[in-house]
C-alpha cells in the first residue's frame, strides 16, 4: 500500500478517535520513510494529545526540521513544549511562529501565558494584550490578563477582567477562584461577603479558601479535590526499593528559594542539620534571584539543583536517581509549588511541612509535621497524612536574625505620642469582623493609631472608607512601607502590641514581631493556620496572650492598652525569652525534627 494512502487511513481514523489504530498507521507509513513530515507531525500531535509529552516533543522537533515552514507543525511543538513545562524551549518556538506570522493568536496567546509563568509579568500583558487585540473575546486569554494584573498587583483591574470572564462563562471555575482571593486582597468585603465558603471550596485553590473560613472538614474536602484534578502518572517511581545509604538522603523541595519567608526559616536549619546522620539536599522548582538568602541557602545544602526549567515528571526522575530517601515538600497548595512532583512517588517516604499550614489532601504524601497546637491529636481525621507533631512548635525561627536601628516615630510616619496597634500580615488576611474590633479599640483609647503593611490603593481606598464608617479618622491607618527585613524587624520597636488575624493568623510576621520583642495578642480558631500564632506564643512564653474568641481578643487588647504595667511584663517577659524559650533555640528545633525524621525512616 502506498505511504500516502496508509497516511490518509491513519488520519481518517485520527479524526474518528480511533487513537491505537491512526498511531499503528503513521507508524507504518514512518517505517517506509522515517523522515516522512506528516506522518511525523500527526503521530507527534497524537502522542501529544494522550499526554504523552516526551515522546511528542521528539516526534514533532523531526517535524519541524522537516517542515520548517509549516506553522501548525510549529504549533503543534509548541503546544506539547508548553505542557511539558519547557517554558524556555517553548518560546522560543512561538517567537519563530511570530517572525514569520506577527498576528498569530495561539502564539501571542501561549508566549503571554509562558512569559507570566517565567514570572516576566510586563511582557506578559505586552502578549496577551496583541492577542486580545485581534480576538477580544477569548475567555482564556481575558482570564490570563487578570493573572497577570494580579501579579502586577493591579487588583482592581484584575476583578473588572475576572467578571468579564464569568459575565461570558459563568462556569469558567479558574476564574471564580482567582476573583475570591482578588476580593480579599481588596479588602473589598461587600463583595466577600457574597462569597460563600463552600463556594470557595468547590472552585478552590486551597490556600483562598483558609482566607474564607477555618472549617477543618471543608479545608479537607478542597484539598482532595485539588489533587484529584492533578494529571494522572504513570505509576509510582520508587516501587519498595530498599537504599542503604551512609547517611539519610534528606531533600527539602520549594519553589521558594528566593527572597521568600520559607527559605529565610529554613535556611538556619539546613546549616545546621547533623551531617553524620543526614545529607541535606535543596531542589529548587521555583524563579531564582540574586537575594542573600538565596545565596546562603545554596551553600549551606550539600548538594543544591535548580530544577525550575524542568517539568514535574523530570524532576521527579531526577529525585529517583538520587535515592531521596526523604522528600521534603515545602509548597503544598501556595504559588508555584509543584506537588505533582511527588505524585510520582519519586522517594520512599513524602512529608508535608512549613510552607502550607494544612492537608494536602494527598494520598502520596505520607506525612504531616506539626505540633500539640496546631494539629492536635483529635484533629487526625481532617488530615490524609499521618501527623507528627515536635514537642515545641512546628515552626522555625532564626535566632542569628539580624536587627537594624529603630527610626524615630516620625521617620516610619507615626504620630510622636498615643499607642500604637499594628498588623503587619498581608491584607487579604484581614477580615471584617477582626477589623471591627480593632476600629472600636481605635475609638475606645484615645490618640491611638492603628500600623498596617502597606496594601494596594484600592485596598486602602477600602480600608479607609470602612474606618469612617466607625468613625474613625482614616488618619488613625498608618501603612508602613516596604523596607529591608533587619529594617522592618527593628521598626518593631515603635509598636506596642501586634494584633492577630483569623481566620489566617500571623505567621512568620508574628515570629518576626516577637523576637523584636513585641507581644502578640493572638485570636485562635479551629484549622491549621488559624492556630499557628497560638503555636509560637506557647513556644514564646507567653501562653496568656492566646484567646479563643473576638469577644476575648477585644477585651485583652483593650486592657493591655489601658494598663502599661500589665503590658510591660508581657515585653520583659519576651525579652528575657530570647535566651531561653523554644521558639528561639535553633539547635533545639533542628534536633526535634531530626528526631521525627529518624522515627519516618524505621
Amino acid at each position: 500500500m502506498e505511504q500516502q494512502q496508509v497516511f490518509e487511513q491513519g488520519l481518517a481514523a485520527h479524526r474518528a478517535g480511533q487513537m491505537a489504530r491512526a498511531e499503528t498507521l503513521y507508524r507504518q507509513a514512518l517505517r517506509a520513510d522515517a523522515g516522512y513530515f506528516p506522518a511525523l507531525h500527526m503521530l507527534g500531535f497524537l502522542k501529544a494529545q494522550q499526554g504523552q509529552f516526551d515522546e511528542a516533543i521528539t516526534l514533532l522537533g523531526k517535524a519541524v526540521k522537516r517542515g520548517a515552514g509549516d506553522i501548525t507543525a510549529l504549533a503543534h511543538y509548541g503546544h506539547a513544549q508548553l505542557a511539558a513545562q519547557q517554558f524556555e524551549a517553548a518560546l522560543a518556538t512561538y517567537d519563530r511562529i511570530l517572525s514569520v506570522q506577527p498576528d498569530h493568536f495561539e502564539a501571542l496567546y501561549n508566549r503571554g501565558v509562558i512569559l507570566s509563568q517565567l514570572q516576566r509579568f510586563e511582557e506578559a500583558l505586552a502578549a496577551l494584550d496583541q492577542a486580545l487585540a485581534l480576538q477580544p473575546g477569548v475567555v482564556t486569554a481575558l482570564y490570563n490578563r487578570a493573572v497577570v494584573l494580579v501579579a502586577l498587583e493591579r487588583h482592581a483591574e484584575a476583578l473588572d477582567y475576572y467578571d468579564r470572564v464569568l459575565a461570558a462563562d459563568p462556569n469558567y471555575t479558574p476564574a471564580q477562584a482567582n476573583r475570591a482571593m482578588v476580593a480579599l486582597n481588596l479588602c473589598d468585603w461587600p463583595r466577600v461577603a457574597q462569597i460563600s465558603p463552600q463556594s470557595v471550596a468547590f472552585t478552590g485553590p486551597p490556600l483562598t479558601l483558609i482566607g474564607y473560613s477555618d472549617d477543618k472538614q471543608l479545608q479537607m474536602r478542597c484539598a482532595i479535590d485539588t489533587v484529584r484534578a492533578l494529571p494522572p502518572t504513570r505509576g509510582p517511581l520508587w516501587r519498595g526499593e530498599k537504599y542503604r545509604h551512609d547517611r539519610i538522603r534528606l531533600a527539602y523541595v520549594s519553589a521558594d528559594f528566593n527572597e521568600h519567608a520559607v527559605a529565610a526559616q529554613l535556611a538556619p536549619l539546613v546549616e545546621r542539620h547533623d551531617r553524620n546522620r543526614f545529607q541535606v539536599i535543596g531542589i529548587a522548582t521555583g524563579r531564582r534571584d540574586e537575594s542573600a538568602t538565596r545565596a546562603r541557602l545554596m551553600k549551606g545544602f550539600d548538594r543544591f539543583h535548580d530544577f525550575a526549567a524542568l517539568n514535574s515528571d523530570e524532576i521527579a526522575r531526577r529525585m529517583r536517581e538520587m535515592e531521596i530517601d526523604i522528600a521534603v515538600d515545602l509548597g503544598g497548595h501556595t504559588g508555584l509549588s509543584r506537588l505533582q512532583i511527588f505524585a510520582h512517588r519519586p522517594a520512599p517516604v513524602q512529608v508535608s511541612w512549613l510552607g502550607y499550614p494544612g492537608t494536602t489532601g494527598a494520598d502520596f504524601i505520607d506525612y504531616l509535621i506539626g505540633d500539640p497546637i496546631v494539629t492536635p491529636a483529635e484533629h487526625q481525621g481532617f488530615f490524609t497524612e499521618k501527623l507528627v507533631q515536635l514537642p515545641d512548635t512546628y515552626f522555625p525561627t532564626d535566632d542569628a536574625l539580624p536587627m537594624g536601628s529603630a527610626p524615630s516615630r516620625s521617620d516610619a510616619g507615626l504620630p510622636e505620642h498615643g499607642f500604637v496597634f499594628c498588623c503587619f500580615n498581608a491584607n487579604w488576611k484581614i477580615t471584617k469582623p477582626v477589623f471591627d474590633v480593632w476600629m472600636r479599640l481605635l475609638n475606645a483609647v484615645p490618640d491611638s493609631v492603628l500600623w498596617l503593611k502597606q496594601p494596594n490603593e484600592a485596598a486602602r481606598h477600602n480600608l479607609a472608607r470602612e474606618a469612617a464608617s466607625h468613625g474613625v479618622d482614616a488618619a488613625r491607618l498608618i501603612f508602613a512601607k516596604d523596607v529591608p527585613l533587619a529594617d522592618h524587624i527593628a521598626r518593631h520597636a515603635l509598636a506596642d502590641l501586634f494584633l492577630d488575624t483569623l481566620p489566617y493568623n500571623a505567621h512568620a510576621t508574628a515570629a518576626h514581631a516577637l523576637w523584636a520583642g513585641l507581644p502578640v495578642l493572638s485570636l485562635q480558631g479551629e484549622a491549621f493556620a488559624a492556630r499557628v500564632s497560638a503555636s509560637l506564643l506557647k513556644a514564646a512564653g507567653l501562653p496568656e496572650l492566646v484567646t479563643e474568641s473576638l469577644a476575648d481578643y477585644e477585651a485583652l487588647a483593650l486592657r493591655l492598652a489601658r494598663e502599661p504595667e500589665l503590658l510591660k511584663s508581657f515585653k520583659d517577659r519576651l525579652k528575657s525569652s530570647r535566651a531561653t524559650a523554644p521558639l528561639f533555640d535553633g539547635d533545639r528545633f533542628r534536633q526535634n525534627i531530626e528526631t521525627a525524621f529518624l522515627a519516618m525512616r524505621t
